[in-house]
């Protein structure tokens, strides 16, 4: 990702958003450090291996699947650790917040007429929390709850319900996982570089669509819309 704030020749040429779906952890959320607090317990629970403080910081290289591997976690056990990293953050995540200036890019986005949307694997709770209810009020639809690996369904099911074409949207998240999924779904894929996975993890999953080095970088995309 460019070391330097984005400008619009960072976003697809020629390309125009109607509709901007976002992810919520690592995109919008500041959790990273909760699943680093909580990453312990999971991993006692649920069997697989804990990571030391270097770890966790080299982890952000790797892709979702390389995680998995390398932790030992098998695919079929990944939603019972997300179900009860949804539980432990509605318990005890209350410090869990949105980045500094986000609210204030969900009003500039929402304000040029662009349609916002949500696809994240946190619950509709622990989402609609973190985002406050202004934020929540601007998202044309929400899909919650979605697997790791099943987020390009929920991203069909947003574009059939905002009647928007796959070609008219962007999904904006932080792993590789998510970059995977709009890819499969036939949307832009916008990579931030505040989130879980590191620019070098995200570009080696595909180059980016359009790359946000800073939260209020965000704000170019309310001159992509058409009409």
């Amino acid at each position: 990702m460019p070391s330097a704030p984005a400008t619009p020749a960072d976003l697809p040429g020629g390309r125009r958003y109607d509709l901007v779906v976002f992810d919520l952890d690592g995109t919008l959320a500041d959790s990273f450090g909760f699943f680093v607090a909580v990453h312990h317990r999971l991993a006692q629970r649920h069997a697989f291996a804990t990571l030391g403080p270097h770890q966790i910081e080299a982890m952000r290289d790797w892709s979702t699947r390389q995680i998995l591997r390398h932790t030992g976690l098998p695919a079929w056990r990944l939603p019972a650790v997300v179900r009860d990293f949804r539980q432990l953050m509605h318990e005890e995540g209350g410090a869990v917040a949105c980045f500094p200036g986000v609210p204030d890019v969900l009003a500039t986005l929402h304000a040029s007429g662009l349609q916002l949307a949500l696809v994240s694997s946190n619950s509709l709770e622990n989402c609609r929390r973190v985002l406050g209810e202004d934020s929540w009020q601007r998202l044309e639809h929400v899909e919650c709850g979605a697997s790791l690996f099943g987020k390009a369904r929920r991203l069909r099911r947003v574009l059939a319900r905002t009647g928007i074409a796959p070609g008219r949207a962007i999904y904006v998240g932080d792993q590789t996982a998510d970059s995977d999924a709009a890819r499969q779904a036939g949307v832009a894929f916008g990579a931030v570089a505040w989130g879980y996975a590191s620019a070098a993890a995200l570009e080696a999953a595909g180059a980016p669509d359009a790359r946000f080095v800073r939260i209020d970088d965000l704000n170019l995309l309310a001159g992509t819309r058409t009409g």
